[in-house]
């Protein structure tokens, strides 16, 4: 009796096409090539995390404590947490391996999987990449520029032109304790108008009625005091030098006095990088500013900031075929007898050693069959030895692309290939 199949969970989805997996290691590697040399180092944290990491650092009172974050009891009845974002765990963690030992400062990239219990859709499941980074160690306009402007240079490397840069400033904790205030008093002045998620927030959260993305909500909050009548001299100060810096840098940008981004540890700066090929989830990445979150999570107080973009979001938004730029060969080799196999098969590393992408056909059957094997794996060459090329002491050089193909030494194929495409080969 057949057993039932075992489907995979809601809303977190296998990667398997070949092509979108290439996208994402290009865009992990451009990542890298663009934030290590401003001083970055990858750092890789635990998917589990004490559930009380993220209630006090992202806030009891956010959508992702409240309703999405995925908890647990171990069998020592420890609650725990499957991370809904990357910032918390890269904290508690330079606390524990970095200010412990008197580092205060410090760069740090990080890749990996979120989770969160919403409704699926397109651009927002329940398991869900993210790259991201953080600077601890200095409350300084210059370096939220700076982080700014980095964020921008991957986009550009990654030939991503249409994006809009938004930024605001949330002011200091105290500027944004005024402008709560004066926004709940707003709020409840005009509830009757507003959906029942933005009415629930007026207590607890209203700061974010004004990231709702309903018409009848916009349009009721369009009178709302503006946050930068909160600000004090210093906070001004500072997100006009960080305007001048982005100006400095080429970076272009839209002050959005809406943007008050989902978490409660932001201060001062923050920003969002929006694209219009989205639809409504149409922001690809954000971050700003939280000096107060190392010391909320038991560090001394050291100021930092960050950003992270959306893995998913970005892979739908690339230009096409912009993943297959400069990409390595992929050779196929295909012996049709046991002799042949035996004589193809000290190439594979000779051949990968050069940059390409090489794999040898091990599957019984007919050529016809391994010849669509090598062409479901996308291949570019195809070397093909037999019987009668082995009498002929010749191997059969075939261009998947280009559909031609002749007849070379069988001891040049590796001198052959490699005169066909650039390679790490001196």
């Amino acid at each position: 009796m057949a057993k039932n199949k075992i489907a995979g969970v809601k809303g977190m989805e296998d990667l398997i096409d070949a092509g979108e997996a290439k996208k994402w290691l290009w865009i992990e590697t451009m990542a890298r090539r663009v934030f290590a040399p401003a001083g970055f180092r990858e750092i890789r944290t635990p998917i589990l995390e004490e559930a009380n990491l993220f209630e006090r650092g992202v806030g009891e009172t956010t959508e992702i404590v409240e309703k999405e974050m995925y908890t647990l009891l171990d069998r020592n009845e420890k609650r725990l947490a499957m991370r809904p974002e990357g910032t918390a765990p890269v904290v508690r963690a330079f606390i524990e391996h970095f200010t412990s030992h008197n580092v205060q400062e410090g760069r740090f990239l990080y890749m990996g999987p979120m989770f969160r219990y919403e409704r699926p859709q397109k651009g927002r499941l329940r398991q869900f990449y993210q790259i991201g980074a953080e600077i601890f160690g200095a409350d300084h306009p210059l370096l939220d520029a700076e982080m700014i402007a980095l964020s921008h240079q991957l986009f550009s490397e990654l030939g991503l032109s249409g994006l809009q840069l938004n930024l605001n400033s949330l002011g200091s904790p105290e500027d944004r304790e005024n402008y709560r205030k004066a926004l709940a008093k707003f709020l409840d002045g005009i509830k009757a108008t507003l959906c029942e998620e933005c009415q629930r927030r007026i207590v607890r959260n209203p700061l974010r009625a004004l990231d709702c993305k309903k018409p009848d909500c916009i349009e009721a909050t369009s009178k709302a005091p503006a946050i930068a009548e909160f600000y004090s001299a210093e906070a001004a100060e500072h997100f006009t030098a960080v305007q001048q810096g982005l100006r400095a840098q080429g970076v272009p940008f839209r002050v959005n006095p809406r943007l008050v981004r989902g978490l409660d540890y932001y201060e001062k700066t923050v920003f969002e990088f929006l694209s219009p090929d989205l639809g409504a989830q149409n922001s690809v990445a954000g971050g700003g500013r939280y000096n107060g979150l190392v010391e909320e999570l038991g560090g001394p107080k050291i100021p930092a900031i960050g950003f992270a973009l959306g893995m998913e979001r970005l892979v739908a938004i690339l230009p096409p075929n912009a993943a297959f730029s400069g990409e390595p060969p992929r050779i196929y080799l295909l012996a049709t007898d046991p002799e042949s196999e035996q004589l193809l098969f000290p190439s594979l590393k000779a051949l990968r050693e050069t940059g390409a992408v090489v794999e040898m056909d091990f599957g019984g059957s007919s050529l016809k069959s391994k010849m669509r094997r090598a062409d479901r794996w996308n291949a570019d060459w195809v070397a093909i030895l037999g019987e009668e090329e082995r009498k002929k002491e010749v191997i059969i050089l075939r261009d998947m692309k280009g559909q031609a193909q002749d007849e070379v030494p069988l001891d040049e194929l590796f001198l052959r290939l490699i005169a066909r495409f650039p390679t790490k080969h001196p």
